[in-house]
């Protein structure tokens, strides 16, 4: 399977969640064995050489993404978390959404000062969570060596939030 056929496993979804969105749904490539397998060998190839120690996945489809990620590259798993649903002592970020605010944290003690780290989600639009996991992750002292998405919505032009860092995404709109 060739990348360039990835997008013709994603579902456009009219008006969800809201009037004149059209909401790209990953749950058609997840359950095609050969396009999942595809998306995450390519995020995979591109930071393969960067030495990441650890990955972190952002809630809740960068889990799916992120989990693979760091299997195949022999890395671990960090999730960042909604808040309240992290059982230890955390630092947080709360940052502003189209609709409002929302807050992210993670474990206080996940990672390793000074770790190689890739941060993977699903899906690049504005940019603002991103950005927020990335505002965080600098809290924890570590060296993020990418970000990566399944998907990017270039016309939203979330990649201007994060200029400051190499950026992946497997598939453009």
């Amino acid at each position: 399977m060739k990348i360039s056929e990835l997008k013709n496993h994603i579902r456009d979804i009219p008006n969800f969640p809201k009037e004149g969105i059209i909401f790209k749904d990953i749950s058609t490539l997840l359950k095609h064995p050969k396009a999942f397998q595809k998306s995450v060998d390519a995020i995979a190839a591109t930071f393969k050489a960067k030495k990441v120690k650890y990955v972190v996945g952002v809630e809740a489809r960068g889990f799916i993404f992120g989990a693979a990620l760091a299997y195949k590259l022999g890395a671990g798993f960090i999730p960042v978390r909604k808040k309240g649903k992290l059982p230890y002592r955390t630092q947080s970020v709360t940052y502003q959404l189209e609709y409002g605010m929302d807050t992210l944290e993670i474990h206080e003690d996940a990672i390793p000062a000074n770790s190689r780290v890739l941060v993977v989600d699903d899906l690049l639009a504005t940019g603002g969570t991103v950005r927020a996991v990335v505002d965080l992750l600098k809290g924890q002292n570590v060296k993020i060596v990418g970000v990566a998405f399944l998907v990017e919505l270039e016309f939203l032009k979330g990649k201007e939030k994060l200029k400051d860092l190499p950026i992946y995404s497997v598939i453009q709109y």
